[in-house]
């Protein structure tokens, strides 16, 4: 479900692609609910395609955002904890992902993260796993099955 769910740079919110063209995206604002173009020049990535620093590497970002559901008992984040204190948002994150890598990761990477989380929640988007590597996986295994 997060590779179809994109951030675009300069643009506040997240989208879900609706359709592609031949050089732009069509796309729609998970807030509004209005459809835009994203154009080439457009700095747009998929929610599937990012990852959190670690002191041992990286982790994608559904597992964090399931970190922070299964913390959350699949309700929001508390607004004032994402707008309060950055000690106080550090040692929260510090629950989620025990690990982060804290000179890399940002307080307005761990406020945008949550952010994000909040509106994927209001929106009704709650599992967040690949469904894409479910599929592989199942091919493989009848692929191995049938030889």
């Amino acid at each position: 479900m997060l590779k179809t769910i994109l951030s675009i740079s300069g643009k506040p919110g997240l989208y879900k692609l609706v359709s592609q063209g031949k050089s732009m995206l069509i796309v729609e604002s998970l807030t509004e609910k209005k459809r835009i173009p994203a154009y080439a020049k457009d700095k747009v990535i998929s929610l599937g395609d990012i990852a959190i620093y670690t002191e041992e590497g990286e982790i994608p970002l559904h597992e964090v955002l399931t970190s922070v559901k299964n913390k959350e008992n699949g309700e929001k984040v508390a607004a004032d904890l994402i707008a309060g204190k950055p000690d106080n948002l550090r040692a929260y994150f510090a629950e989620i992902l025990p690990n982060f890598d804290r000179e890399r990761v940002y307080l307005s990477d761990i406020k945008k993260l949550l952010s994000w989380y909040n509106l994927l929640i209001a929106n009704d988007i709650t599992d967040f796993t690949p469904q894409k590597e479910e599929t592989e996986e199942k091919e493989e295994a009848k692929a191995d099955s049938a030889e």
